[in-house]
């Protein structure tokens, strides 16, 4: 005898599986910061090398997500975020058993390439199916994994054993999250109303076709600013706090933790805002926190960074979640998987490259430089934003 459940009891069990999968896709993103102090010796290469397999990965996550939409559209979301899963596994299982460098940057291919098609698939899946409340927590969950990554890596570090344990642990954990997407899969199917799934929706165009509609380009460009803005901070925050402000390292790398605990924090209190506050004006809030932070940060008193890192924090919180689950609305459904994966594309190019641009230009000047670069990166995304916003109302007329 089949037992029928209520069709939105399985849609909050899918949502449930969905949140643990943007767990496991934060678990591996801040292993390698918090472990390569102990890698690098192991590995016997210089300390500058992360920065090589950092390229890696984000290499991969773009051209993952630049092709992602291809994949979903012939097998669906439940397969390719399965499959994604697996490959992340796997990848960070075998970093936990190699000591050779060459191997570890072959490890990082599928690392990366694993991570954007997850990333490209969910964010598409829940800003079609799910409200923006959902969409922020869906970002809120990926902040828990990304903050329980270092702390199984600490354990294993701390009790002075190798990080090769902190890796196991987690790939362990990414195949556990596999096996759970793959007894889901029928769920997906179930949420959508349909025997296929939402990609038989969507409209196959090629890359400059899709950059001629309307908005576009401004929304590439916002999603380029914002992710160069929140990962130029957060990589030389703590190095603007010692060689700027005088901060002991531990001191500095305290008040990091407070930077990526705001925007946690923020993105579940965003998700509640959400019920009363639409995305524009979410993302309009963030951006003027973020100015708010920046001009605290300027001022010339040491007890007010805390708050300008919280406020920094708090306000990136919503702006990317925001402007993924507007998407749909902005571009249409059918158009939707595509530009998702452009946008992450976008983004990852500028996690890439900004942080890399902004640590040259300090090697040759200053850390204090980092306040004005990341105000003309914040000044960039409002223009851009507003452009955005007027494209799309224009061509809603």
């Amino acid at each position: 005898m089949s037992i029928n459940i209520p069709r939105y009891l399985k849609r909050v069990v899918l949502l449930v599986v969905i949140y643990i999968a943007f767990i496991s896709l934060g678990l591996p993103d801040s292993l390698l910061g918090a472990a390569w102090p102990e890698m690098y010796r192991d590995l016997k290469v210089p300390v500058h090398y992360a920065g090589i397999i950092s390229m890696i990965i984000a290499g991969g996550t773009v051209v993952s997500s630049l092709l992602s939409h291809r994949f979903i559209d012939k097998y669906g979301v439940a397969l390719i975020t399965c499959i994604s899963v697996l490959m992340t596994a796997l990848a960070t299982l075998g970093i936990s058993y190699t000591s050779c460098f060459l191997i570890l940057c072959m490890l990082a291919i599928p690392l990366g390439l694993g991570g954007g098609s997850v990333d490209a698939a969910l964010n598409n899946y829940v800003a079609l199916y799910y409200k923006a409340v959902h969409m922020n927590w869906l970002h809120c969950f990926w902040g828990v994994g990304a903050a329980i990554g270092p702390l199984i890596m600490t354990r294993y570090l701390s009790d002075e054993k190798s990080w090769t344990g902190g890796y196991n642990v987690v790939g362990w954990i990414q195949l556990g999250v596999f096996i759970i997407l793959l007894v889901s899969i029928p769920l997906w199917k179930h949420n959508t109303g349909q025997t296929g799934e939402a990609h038989q929706e969507q409209i196959r165009l090629p890359v400059t076709s899709l950059l001629k509609l309307p908005g576009v380009k401004q929304a590439l460009l916002v999603f380029f600013c914002y992710c160069s803005l929140e990962a130029t901070f957060g990589l030389w925050g703590s190095s603007f706090l010692v060689f700027i402000r005088g901060f002991k390292p531990e001191d500095a790398a305290t008040l990091v933790t407070i930077y990526y605990g705001g925007i946690t924090i923020g993105r579940f209190i965003s998700g509640i805002m959400t019920l009363k506050l639409s995305n524009r004006q979410l993302i309009y809030s963030g951006q003027l926190l973020i100015f708010l932070g920046l001009i605290v940060l300027f001022l010339p008193f040491g007890s007010t960074i805390y708050l300008g890192f919280l406020a920094i924090g708090l306000g990136c919180a919503p702006i990317f979640p925001s402007l993924l689950h507007e998407t749909p609305s902005h571009f249409g459904k059918e158009y939707s998987q595509a530009i998702m994966g452009l946008q992450m594309a976008s983004a990852y190019i500028g996690i890439t490259l900004m942080p890399l641009l902004f640590g040259k230009l300090a090697s040759y000047t200053n850390y204090g430089l980092l306040l004005w670069f990341l105000g003309i990166l914040l000044c960039l995304m409002i223009v851009m934003t507003l452009s955005l916003i007027r494209k799309i109302s224009r061509n809603e007329i």
